[in-house]
């Protein structure tokens, strides 16, 4: 891959300059490796923009008229609306710029009530500029937080168990492939969702995104072991191995040292 001609911090400040001259903008951050200080080569440009709800368009024309500075565009997708945050969402990969560095933008209404603006979960955001005021801290209720992973939990513990026959079915009918779907979605999802809850728990819902960070390294690297199946033999005794490590995570989970895990991370 040729070397990248063009830098994260550049792109961004191009686009910034820009939008900030247009008086509907309110504000402009990044969030994602930049929320949690950890952009590197390989980061994308996660944008978060408020406007005037009636000037999304003019928003993404902006961003386009930024980036044409570096080139032709030679991939966009707009996420189909109604997006599921309820927020106009649209990528960009620059044909000179290095594939990593795609833009990710997500252009908020001034009227939405969502803007990812809970620092305990999306992390503190990169404030490139705020005219109102609009970014700032939208905490969440610890007590409400740590019920809703309660119910998800034993929603998890009766599908877990219901769900192990979907993979032992399509082992014992040598369907490997299939197997091995209904693994990854019934089996390790849910394990290491449990697990999170445990170690991670603002993040429990984010899956495998930041475990590499977020959680002890010996859990990491047996987790990467139960993804890694050369074959149906090896799916079959890692499904052993993770519904024993699922059921041994369930039954010691201790709630009290969760909440405590919530309220000093916050």
């Amino acid at each position: 891959m040729e070397k990248n001609p063009y830098k994260h911090e550049d792109i961004v400040k191009a686009m910034v300059e820009k939008l900030k001259k247009a008086d509907y903008v309110d504000a402009v951050w990044e969030a994602g490796a930049a929320s949690f200080g950890r952009v590197d080569e390989w980061s994308d440009i996660d944008l978060y923009v408020v406007c005037d709800d009636a000037h999304i368009d003019n928003v993404i024309t902006i961003i386009e008229q930024s980036l044409a500075d570096f080139g032709e565009v030679d991939l966009k997708f707009r996420v189909p609306e109604p997006t599921w945050h309820g927020n106009s969402q649209v990528f960009w990969r620059l044909k000179e710029a290095s594939p990593f560095l795609f833009v990710d933008a997500a252009i908020m209404k001034r009227s939405s009530k969502e803007k990812f603006l809970q620092y305990s979960i999306h992390g503190k955001p990169f404030v490139h500029f705020d005219k109102t005021g609009v970014i700032k801290d939208d905490p969440v209720d610890v007590d409400k937080y740590l019920q809703e992973m309660k119910t998800r939990f034993e929603s998890h513990k009766t599908t877990f168990e219901l769900f192990q026959v979907l993979v032992l079915k399509e082992l014992n009918r040598g369907n490997a492939a299939e197997a091995l779907s209904y693994y990854l979605s019934y089996i390790l999802r849910p394990l290491v969702e449990i697990l999170r809850m445990k170690h991670s728990p603002w993040h429990y819902r984010f899956f495998t995104t930041y475990v590499y960070y977020e959680m002890p390294a010996e859990i990491v690297e047996r987790i990467r072991r139960l993804y890694f199946v050369a074959d149906h033999k090896a799916l079959k005794k890692c499904r052993e191995e993770a519904e024993i490590w699922f059921w041994d995570e369930a039954k010691t989970m201790d709630w009290d040292d969760v909440k405590e895990r919530l309220v000093s991370a916050k």
